[in-house]
């Protein structure tokens, strides 16, 4: 028998070059639209970033000037005099953002955590799923007003706790949903796993459940205190303000974006000047908090240490 290679004839080469040809054009083609998507994803990412980063650099020019150690320790100076702060401001605004989170929070995961480990397929989840996306939606205005109408007229003044009341109701819808969703991603054989060792469903969804979706659960708590940590609508109706220091609960309170909206409002310069001021701190101190948050959960502190 011969042993004699084969040369291949024109025939034989031409499918060869033609799969030659056609990987290469494939190669080509993903290549293409590789580079196409990654362009658009970049694109996308500097789209998102750039207006953070220029409010950020106009409220750095406008506003840092005027940062000095009075703002941070005084209260505002009558109208006509120059100088002062907003520490009342600053204090307040942390006061009834610390009351409306430790309202808003619980129930928020609460109610997240009966959506997705005890109310599936009931009728209550559904109205409870319905509420939390038309809540939602109400304009803060709206929360501001009713809230008037449900706590301030009752107790006939304005306080830090109805300022405190509106920003937790406002709250609740987003940390409800986040949770929702956060849970549904966990893996259900985690859960059958914990039950099948004889622990309780309660005990699973609390420990098991909830401890594994704990990161983006605190992201939607993140997401929720910074939406409410600006509002100023409902603040008008419900707190009021105050040009002094107060830290009652049941009486007028001063809050920052009450202040900025005031300054930025009125005819002077030097509460213009001041309201860019505030400005910048109110969007400092959202930024720091919500890297903290992210610090500790990514380190495992909220999470119990694991």
């Amino acid at each position: 028998m011969s042993t004699k290679p084969v040369t291949p004839t024109p025939a034989m080469r031409e499918p060869t070059n033609f799969n030659t040809r056609r990987m290469k054009l494939d190669q080509f083609r993903r290549a293409t639209m590789n580079n196409l998507i990654t362009g658009l994803a970049i694109l996308s990412t500097v789209v998102v970033i750039t207006p953070l980063l220029l409010i950020l650099g106009y409220l750095i020019y406008k506003g840092a000037s005027s940062l000095n150690f009075a703002f941070f320790t005084q209260i505002p100076k009558p109208v006509g005099e120059d100088g002062g702060g907003m520490a009342n401001s600053i204090v307040g605004s942390g006061v009834i953002l610390s009351l409306a989170s430790l309202m808003g929070i619980p129930v928020g995961i609460a109610a997240g955590v009966y959506l997705a480990e005890f109310g599936r397929g009931k009728v209550l989840a559904d109205a409870v799923r319905f509420t939390a996306d038309v809540l939602n939606g109400v304009p803060s205005i709206v929360m501001g007003i009713s809230i008037y109408s449900l706590i301030v007229m009752q107790q006939k003044h304005f306080s830090a706790f109805a300022g405190g009341v509106a920003l937790a109701i406002m709250m609740v819808p987003t940390i409800t949903r986040t949770t929702e969703e956060m849970l549904m991603t966990v893996p259900h054989a985690i859960r059958e796993a914990a039950l099948g060792l004889g622990v309780p469903k309660w005990r699973t969804a609390i420990s098991v459940s909830l401890r594994t979706a704990s990161p983006g659960i605190i992201t939607g708590c993140m997401l929720a205190f910074a939406r409410v940590a600006g509002e100023t609508a409902p603040l008008l109706f419900t707190a009021f303000g105050n040009q002094f220091w107060s830290l009652s609960l049941t009486q007028p309170i001063a809050a920052l974006p009450l202040q900025i909206y005031i300054y930025a409002t009125g005819p002077y310069d030097e509460w213009h000047r001041l309201a860019w001021a505030g400005s910048l701190v109110l969007i400092m101190l959202i930024m720091v908090s919500v890297t903290l948050v992210r610090i500790f959960a990514n380190r495992g502190v909220l999470k119990g240490g694991s």
